[in-house]
């Protein structure tokens, strides 16, 4: 239960979320933070069980750390992906799975990148994209809006009123948004109560 939505611009990527984090039907936190950053040039967007996300996190980061090392260059945005892709997979293999859907956003040679990675180990590449309760209602905001030639201030005015939308009329989303653009990472928070 939640809205997030990523947007690849022709400066990079901006990712929005709202605050919310549901237990069934009782709001667990207004505060969530559901955009992690894993370094100057990648961040995730989470949806679904954030404990098994922030696990999963963890674990990429140290992979792409290892894998740095080992080899001396910098882990593409998609090797990025796939990273958390195979986590999930294998999760879903040894019967337990990871109740996640993530969206991974960065910058790299190729530019801005968004990717979807979800329980299954699927990886897709989109434009743009949203995942949560509150995605149809995101996805209305983002088909209406999105451009190709957009700069990171235009997507996240996108951002912001795409999961503000989600809010308005999903009850799994609610209590603010916040706001990540790289290649700058500057996460905004947007306080709003509901």
């Amino acid at each position: 239960m939640t809205t997030i939505v990523g947007i690849r611009t022709k400066e990079g990527v901006v990712l929005g979320s709202d605050r919310r984090a549901s237990k069934g039907f009782f709001i667990g936190s207004k505060i969530t933070q559901k955009i992690t950053k894993i370094d100057d040039t990648l961040a995730v967007a989470i949806a679904g069980q954030l404990s098994d996300a922030d696990y999963m996190v963890k674990l990429v980061k140290a992979e792409r750390n290892l894998i740095e090392l080992r080899r001396g260059f910098p882990v593409t945005v998609k090797e990025s992906a796939r990273l958390i892709a195979n986590q999930a997979y294998t999760g879903l293999k040894n019967y337990q799975p990871y109740f996640v859907e993530l969206l991974v956003g960065g910058v790299d040679q190729e530019g801005g990148q968004i990717f979807v990675a979800d329980m299954s180990g699927a990886i897709t590449s989109e434009e743009f994209a949203s995942s949560g309760s509150g995605s149809p209602i995101a996805y209305g905001v983002l088909e209406s809006i999105f451009h190709k030639d957009m700069t990171n201030e235009q997507a996240k005015e996108i951002a912001t009123k795409a999961v503000a939308a989600a809010m308005e009329r999903d009850p799994g989303s609610g209590n603010g948004i916040d706001v990540l653009t790289i290649p700058n990472l500057s996460l905004v928070v947007k306080e709003r109560r509901r």
